[in-house]
């Protein structure tokens, strides 16, 4: 049996630094209610998007920053690398 070359928990190469302005918004928040099949929710590996009564929740302080939300709704998805200082930080 091989051995692997990776942790078994990825999070421990991460360092999160949140910023208190967030670098998601949506151009529309009406347009998710819209929005049949809320493929945010389910594209995001980090699950920042939550549906919540009828509002779609954002918790950008768990952003790994792929861009996939802004990939997969490129209308009403607002998406920035965080300011300079804050966001991801990958250790290897």
């Amino acid at each position: 049996m091989l051995e692997a070359k990776f942790p078994e928990d990825p999070l421990p190469l991460l360092e999160i630094n949140v910023d208190d302005t967030s670098h998601i918004a949506l151009r529309d928040p009406q347009n998710c209610l819209l929005c049949a099949n809320k493929p945010c929710t389910y594209i995001c590996p980090s699950q920042v998007f939550e549906w919540e009564e009828e509002a779609l929740k954002i918790n950008y302080s768990r952003c790994v920053e792929c861009g996939a939300c802004q990939k997969i709704c490129p209308e009403n998805i607002i998406w920035e690398y965080p300011r300079a200082g804050y966001g991801i930080t990958y250790h290897y």
